[in-house]
């Protein structure tokens, strides 16, 4: 006898499960947002700074490529309250997994997004930086205006290829019990033992939009080629 589909506890439960896509929408944009924010600052550094402080800016970009984030998402959740709790003495100090996840989120993603901009920033012709110099910016203004605006144009394809695998890691937050749009898919299917459709629609939910990210990527790709031309 083959398996009876019955979606209508789907329906049902869609209010609940646009919670828990709201969940994972808010910490794509929050992660994206303040990872591509401190990876430009880690970019710049890793560039420009002298070379100790460089190195300890590769170290921390290399450790955090390094490790599973699902490591990181614990180390945050479990080791952080431990720290604040000996840095202030509140026993009763506590980290919820919203914020746990955010810190996870921002560490890892910026050091995956510092390598795509400090990339994106050495597609850009070196000479931009003299010519802007010669035009009486000082290098900070330069950077600004003239170089970090070429630099994203070219690297927008990476950094949106990184937020489409950000996306993705967003589910990982279970292990933290954070009710984004799998954790509340799960407890749906496991509280209707509808498991099969429940885990269909996460599937094409997350396609829907994975497959839009990669359709924007190529859109981008032609266009820029096509100006190019």
């Amino acid at each position: 006898m083959g398996y009876d589909f019955d979606w209508v506890s789907l329906q049902r439960a869609w209010p609940y499960l646009a919670q828990g896509l709201q969940m994972t929408a808010f910490l794509v944009v929050a992660a994206m947002a303040a990872g591509v924010g401190v990876g430009t600052l880690l970019a710049i550094t890793r560039i420009f700074a002298p070379c100790p402080i460089a190195a300890l800016v590769a170290g921390y970009v290399n450790l955090f490529r390094s490790i599973p984030l699902i490591l990181t998402i614990l180390w945050i959740y479990f080791l952080m309250p431990v720290v604040l709790r000996t840095a202030t003495g509140d026993p009763n100090l506590s980290v919820g997994p919203i914020y746990a996840a955010l810190v996870a989120f921002v560490l890892a993603e910026s050091a995956y997004y510092c390598e795509i901009i400090r990339a994106g920033i050495g597609s850009v012709r070196a000479g931009q930086m003299q010519a802007a110099q010669s035009l009486g910016m000082t290098p900070g203004q330069a950077l600004r205006h003239v170089i970090l605006p070429q630099a994203f144009r070219n690297m927008t394809p990476s950094l949106i290829n990184q937020t489409i695998a950000l996306l993705k890691d967003t589910s990982l937050v279970y292990v933290i019990s954070l009710n984004d749009f799998l954790g509340a898919a799960s407890k749906v299917g496991q509280r209707d033992g509808r498991v099969v459709e429940v885990y269909l629609l996460v599937a094409a939910v997350y396609l829907v939009l994975c497959t839009a990210g990669a359709w924007s990527v190529t859109w981008l790709q032609r266009r820029r080629a096509a100006s190019a031309a």
